[in-house]
């Protein structure tokens, strides 16, 4: 899957989940800052996006998670783990 792929479902499940407009999600846009999100929907976000890729992201690693680019790296770095082994 490439980064663009990635890219467009991590922005399909924000749009679906918070109530910004679809150009304010970009990667660089931070979740609490730029999109608003609070700590519930947060939750909610990481637990589509662990569902939509089918992987689970350590509780130490969510905090890190604080834009959609990060999000996109994070999932990026998992599938291509997950060839490897």
């Amino acid at each position: 899957m490439t980064h663009d792929e990635i890219l467009q479902r991590v922005r399909a499940i924000v749009l679906d989940r918070l109530d910004v407009k679809k150009d304010k999600i970009t990667e660089t846009a931070s979740f609490l800052d730029d999109l608003g999100a609070d700590s519930l929907e947060l939750t909610e976000l990481v637990l589509a996006v662990e569902e939509e890729f089918n992987l689970k992201i350590p509780d130490d690693q969510i905090e890190k998670l604080t834009t959609v680019g990060r999000v996109v790296l994070f999932v990026e770095s998992c599938l291509a783990s997950s060839h490897n082994s």
